[in-house]
């Protein structure tokens, strides 16, 4: 049973971790409203471009763009997985591994190579997969032109037709206390059937384009692509600023209550000690008077 000295030396540990994760969540908060304000504007612009692309490319007839090729009789697949390099994060990284081994169990028949954002992830899958390139920001936040180098090397393997699908892992930001690991398909382009034909229904005529469709596409269809990765990205770190501030309110908080609890304890044995004095108190007295 511990007593009243080793009680005092855990609420001060106790007290001391609690400074620290305080700290953390402090930190994270403010990482976080500036990755949230990111992507949260970032998303208006990619979801737009993507729509346009989407209807030009449909009514432009005859354009065809090498990533909207699909090649089924390449099983070859790049797998781009975002996570962090640092843990602290709650279920951050282990939602991203189910939702990896998930896409692993379902097609068997692709051999994919997986490239990593963040060691975390890699430290834990990386006995069972093809392990590709592992990329590092220069700064803790990823800019433009680096997703670009990352992005443009692994469609570089896609045009060459080294493999025929390029996929990115992540989670994506929805609040600071929500986010959902996804797996989706960067490369090729597919646009279902029925979106086609809705398209053409919506846009019985053509547009005029200046200089011309194709070389308005040739431009915006890898940047579609490319902002696809950099808005991955974006999600990925407001996610996990977003769960290591949930985390480690968390922790604070369990901090607080096992202070409670310990403080608690302790007063109950110097009340015991006490109550133990004073009756040994009154027992001598006693004992002398008889």
């Amino acid at each position: 049973m511990a007593n009243i000295k080793d009680l005092k030396k855990r609420i001060k540990s106790t007290k001391g971790t609690k400074k620290i994760t305080s700290a953390m969540k402090l930190v994270s908060a403010a990482k976080l409203a500036r990755a949230q304000g990111k992507i949260l504007s970032l998303r208006p612009y990619s979801s737009e471009l993507a729509e346009t692309v989407k209807v030009v490319s449909t009514i432009t007839k005859e354009y065809d763009h090498e990533f909207f090729k699909e090649n089924t009789e390449n099983n070859n697949a790049h797998v781009l997985v975002v996570s962090s390099d640092k843990g602290l994060c709650g279920g951050y990284n282990t939602q991203i591994v189910k939702v990896v081994k998930k896409f692993i169990k379902e097609n068997p028949e692709l051999n994919l190579k997986f490239h990593f954002i963040g060691k975390k992830v890699k430290e834990l899958i990386a006995e069972s997969v093809n392990v590709g390139e592992t990329f590092v920001y220069e700064k803790l936040e990823p800019t433009h032109d680096e997703v670009r180098d990352i992005a443009e090397k692994l469609s570089q393997d896609f045009s060459s037709g080294e493999v025929g699908k390029v996929y990115v892992a992540y989670n994506m930001f929805y609040s600071a206390m929500n986010c959902e690991a996804v797996l989706k398909q960067a490369l090729p382009f597919s646009l279902p059937k029925a979106e086609t034909k809705e398209i053409k229904e919506s846009f019985p005529f053509d547009f005029k384009y200046a200089p011309s469709a194709e070389k308005i596409l040739d431009t915006m269809v890898p940047e579609v692509y490319i902002n696809t990765i950099y808005t991955a990205t974006l999600d990925a770190l407001a996610s996990e600023h977003g769960m290591r501030m949930v985390a480690m309110d968390n922790a604070s908080s369990n901090c607080s209550d096992m202070i409670k609890k310990l403080t608690l304890k302790m007063n109950k044995l110097r009340q015991a000690a006490i109550t133990t004095e004073l009756i040994e108190v009154v027992s001598g007295a006693e004992s002398l008077k008889g």
